[in-house]
């Protein structure tokens, strides 16, 4: 983690209708690159530029990383975002380095790397640019359609080493998508997104995640979901059911409780002893999408951005079946 290695320079605020209300709180990293203890995920090391995000979705697991520097995990997340300005210059520094040995590298694992604040900081292009120079692979899971600024970079890159993208889209419901995810693109702008990654031969694929139990598990909604994600030529279609760790979860129940008083018992249940759900429950939203999926035809993405995907995933770590669900599976 990064929690220790950054130097405050300057808090700002701007004008503009879309950033009234949010504090950047803009500091120089020590390091960009940072190591994912564990074995529980299928990679070993993440950047990410921002944190904190203007998305606000109600359910996002990143939400307990602002409370590691005295700020709270519910209305300061969404409106102090902490950004990394000398990102490309860190980048660089660290790719360039002998001890480094060129290991794939997942953006956007704690926030999004292509939300509002990137409009105005612009801090992807050369992080890109670095990651293509030194021919390092990388992933980008985001749910900003402002990644499509940067798909000439995308398209340069996928040209001399491995790399593939992942929408969060967990439902196309107009009231689901307003209510959890209020800062975000909307669902169909960023199928759109999709569609255009691949028509470049950038591979792409769709997260339904996560999947909120009672409010976007049904199955029109799902098949709605995977419908579009195959017309867009998804390399992939993942769910991922809501999974609930402290401090994210006192901030969603009250969301909840707003929003959808009368499931409020039901979650209750459903994550008292645990912050996922259950394994039969996984297992069948699984089975649910797999079959939606064949139903509708299978997956049918360009040749050869399915082919760029699959080699791209040759040598990544596997998940492990032993933890409660993985975030960031496909990836």
């Amino acid at each position: 983690m990064d929690r220790d290695r950054l130097f405050e320079l300057r808090r700002r605020t701007f004008d503009s209708p879309e950033f009234r209300g949010i504090e950047f709180i803009e500091v120089e990293a020590k390091t960009i690159i940072n190591h994912v203890p564990g074995d529980f995920l299928p990679f070993n090391w993440t950047i990410n530029p921002y944190r904190g995000c203007t998305h606000a979705c109600s359910f996002c697991f990143a939400r307990v990383t602002h409370t590691y520097t005295d700020m709270n995990a519910g209305r300061d997340f969404e409106t102090k975002i902490v950004v990394k300005v000398n990102a490309q210059e860190v980048l660089r520094g660290q790719l360039s380095a002998k001890r480094w040995k060129g290991e794939h590298i997942a953006l956007g694992t704690a926030t999004d790397p292509y939300q509002r604040a990137e409009g105005r900081y612009r801090l992807m292009p050369g992080i890109i640019e670095a990651l293509t120079r030194y021919r390092n692979p990388f992933s980008i899971l985001t749910k900003g359609t402002l990644v499509l600024r940067d798909l000439p970079l995308l398209v340069d890159a996928a040209e001399v080493t491995e790399v593939s993208t992942a929408f969060s889209i967990p439902t196309l419901d107009e009231t689901a998508w307003r209510l959890s995810e209020p800062g975000t693109p909307h669902p169909r702008s960023r199928m759109d997104a999709v569609a255009a990654l691949n028509d470049a031969g950038v591979p792409c694929g769709v997260m339904l995640a996560p999947i909120l139990p009672g409010i976007t598990d049904d199955k029109r909604n799902l098949r709605d979901v995977v419908r579009a994600a195959i017309d867009a030529g998804a390399t992939h279609v993942s769910p991922i059911l809501l999974h609930l760790r402290p401090r994210v979860r006192e901030e969603f129940m009250s969301w909840l409780a707003d929003a959808y008083p009368d499931l409020v018992p039901r979650y209750e249940q459903m994550y008292r002893g645990s912050p996922y759900a259950t394994q039969a429950n996984r297992k069948e939203t699984g089975r649910v999408v797999a079959g939606l999926v064949r139903g509708a035809g299978g997956l049918k993405p360009p040749p050869g951005v399915a082919a760029r995907f699959h080699r791209g995933l040759e040598g990544r770590r596997p998940e492990s079946p032993s933890r409660g669900g993985n975030q960031l599976s496909l990836l």
